[in-house]
């Protein structure tokens, strides 16, 4: 038996849901217009990389099975992992053991280990970690918006700076 799940990732606010805030706000302000898909802030930031991607894909049936007897749905871990993974600010409460576990699960399947070393994969991790611990919990609205404006510009300063190491450069597909 095949089970097909469609996921709309919306890397703005790093949700991995059809319910996604942004995506939530822009229909609510746009009832009759159709949805402008966000402009890329990075050039490369199309196709593959593109900031709000829908998945088409066949999930295990052991997955499936498992999410089931736990009353989890599928796009419930899935949006855990890429929260948890991605070390943003949102939903950051008592998730410290999780994000250490999967930070170990990205380094031992060796994902980009042909550019960085672990050690170096494990300091990007402390630095994205880092800059969500920075959220302002109990904010104004002007210092959230303030924060979000100064943690974009960051995001795109730390991945320059991270891309800058000599001999790293973005693969001519991905450059696209």
């Amino acid at each position: 038996m095949r089970t097909t799940v469609r996921i709309l990732v919306c890397l703005m606010c790093l949700c991995v849901s059809s319910k996604c805030c942004t995506m939530k706000k822009a229909i609510i302000l746009n009832k009759k217009k159709p949805i402008r898909k966000p402009k890329p802030e990075l050039q490369w930031q199309t196709g593959d990389y593109d900031r709000c991607v829908e998945f088409n894909f066949i999930l295990p049936y052991q997955f499936l099975l498992l999410c089931r007897l736990m009353d989890t749905t599928p796009e419930e871990v899935i949006r855990d992992f890429t929260d948890n993974l991605s070390c943003g600010s949102w939903n950051r409460e008592g998730r410290d053991k999780a994000k250490e576990h999967l930070v170990n699960y990205f380094v031992a399947h060796g994902y980009g280990r042909h550019h960085y070393s672990e050690v170096d994969i494990r300091q990007m991790f402390r630095e994205m970690d880092a800059l969500g611990i920075l959220f302002p919990t109990n904010g104004e609205r002007e210092m959230v918006d303030l924060y979000a404006a100064w943690r974009d510009k960051h995001h795109t300063y730390w991945f320059e700076k991270r891309l800058g190491k000599p001999g790293r450069e973005l693969l001519k597909k991905a450059a696209l």
